[in-house]
């Protein structure tokens, strides 16, 4: 039985029945003539042996492997691009499960979380604090979750937005900057009207200085690229005269009977 006969993209497609094939025409056992079971065993070990030798096709299936490693993705062969393709996919499916199960247990853990003090409001962070636990409690109360788990996710997005700002990332600096505009806002409905104005000052001027951290390394001048043109126009400036010079004349077409010693100034 041949492997194949059309080879895709100029490959050789190995076939695993040419496992099979490495055998010797002889029996491999003659004495084990009889018993059905052991000559079956005897066949596939004599398979096995001659696969590996060479040209056997474990034996050119371990070559591959070796070349894969210092070839590009479309030199390596067939069969190891559909098992790393097969390798990833499942590795992405098992990542997203995991995922999945990790933000479910991180949400039901938040809702289960018990409520905790609103704090007396007292001092800087207390003054931008309480706003913010107050605000969210009031909105809890018209939501199916627990106003500490709402204070807990808020806590939690501003800390993944320093951090992942820090380092660069950028959802996380969107996720920053969403939080501070939000926490402002908060803290603007939420205060008394007296002292709403300077809260929200001292809450931006916080957010401003933790910015630093957390919005690390951004610039807004606008980077600009100046490529020089491939072709330029080479210019030298030339002067070109055009001079139309007469035909000179053939000798005696004008004054062929004249003598020459005459002058000209008296012909």
């Amino acid at each position: 039985m041949q492997s194949d006969d059309k080879p895709i993209n100029g490959q050789h497609n190995p076939n695993f029945f040419d496992l099979f094939n490495q055998l010797p025409p002889e029996p491999p056992a003659p004495e084990l003539d009889g018993q059905h079971s052991a000559g079956r065993l005897a066949w596939l070990r004599a398979a096995w042996k001659r696969s590996w030798e060479q040209g056997g096709f474990l034996h050119q299936r371990w070559d591959e492997v070796g070349q894969a490693r210092h070839a590009s993705w479309h030199e390596a062969a067939n069969w190891i691009k559909a098992a790393v393709l097969f390798g990833g996919l499942s590795l992405i499916v098992l990542m997203l499960d995991a995922a999945g199960d990790i933000a479910s247990a991180t949400l039901k853990g938040l809702s289960d979380v018990p409520a905790s003090g609103a704090g007396d409001g007292s001092g800087l962070w207390g003054t931008v604090d309480h706003p913010i636990r107050v605000f969210l409690a009031d909105q809890a109360a018209h939501l199916p979750v627990a106003p500490a788990a709402l204070y807990a996710f808020w806590q939690m997005t501003g800390l993944v937005g320093l951090v992942g700002g820090f380092f660069g990332n950028a959802g996380a600096r969107i996720a920053w900057l969403l939080f501070g505009i939000g926490s402002l806002a908060m803290i603007w409905s939420a205060t008394p009207t007296g002292g709403r104005a300077a809260a929200t000052g001292l809450a931006a001027l916080m957010w401003s200085l933790a910015s630093i951290f957390a919005l690390r390394g951004l610039s807004l001048r606008p980077i600009v690229h100046n490529h020089p043109p491939q072709f330029q126009p080479q210019f030298s400036p030339a002067l070109h005269l055009h001079a139309t010079l007469p035909a000179p004349t053939p000798p005696g077409d004008d004054y062929g009977d004249e003598p020459d010693n005459v002058h000209p100034l008296q012909r």
